[in-house]
């Protein structure tokens, strides 16, 4: 569980988290975050957030981010606000390390989809970005629509797909949250 002072790492992504706040120390309205990126971190998928909104300081290095469809650069002390449901994805695409603070709000269950997906990711259960196969993906996209959505294929298409899914990957004992991971 995710805890003040608790870092997971994923090795694949390059990217580390440290809660700062969870949602249990704010009574669910903020999820503070210090966010490292080591050198040439991998590019996530573009997606967003429908009832969260997101707001990033630089604290040191450059972080790439892009919105919609637009790339920008930011550096130590920029500020960045995405509003609820803005598609975006953000890296360090730089030769040195970049550190972010990461607030979102309200937490949801966000910490337990990071948890998830990190566990995965160092587990070999992901491809090289990251990402779990598409059974995998289908339970965490029914249990953490609310957090996080990818940008594409449309959202309906992806409800009606990970609806289709789930129960063959449950049969295949694929799980949207795994003990482990949150411990």
């Amino acid at each position: 569980m995710a805890k003040k002072g608790k870092t997971i790492s994923n090795n694949l992504t390059k990217q580390s988290v440290r809660f700062i706040q969870t949602a249990v120390d704010t009574g669910g309205q903020l999820l503070e975050m210090e966010s490292r990126y080591l050198a040439h971190s991998k590019e996530p998928a573009m997606h967003y957030h429908p009832v969260q909104v997101e707001d990033f300081t630089v604290l040191e290095g450059e972080l790439t981010v892009k919105m919609n469809d637009t790339i920008t650069t930011l550096h130590a002390g920029d500020k960045l606000h995405i509003p609820a449901g803005t598609s975006h994805a953000m890296w360090n695409n730089s030769n040195t390390i970049t550190v972010v603070n990461w607030q979102i709000k309200p937490a949801l269950n966000t910490e337990y989809l990071l948890e998830t997906i990190t566990g995965l990711a160092n587990d070999g259960k992901t491809n090289t970005h990251g990402i779990p196969n598409i059974l995998q993906v289908a339970l965490i996209g029914n249990r953490y629509g609310k957090v996080f959505r990818l940008s594409k294929p449309p959202y309906i298409v992806q409800k009606i797909v990970f609806t289709i899914l789930s129960p063959f990957a449950w049969l295949m004992r694929y799980r949207s949250m795994y003990k482990k991971y949150i411990d």
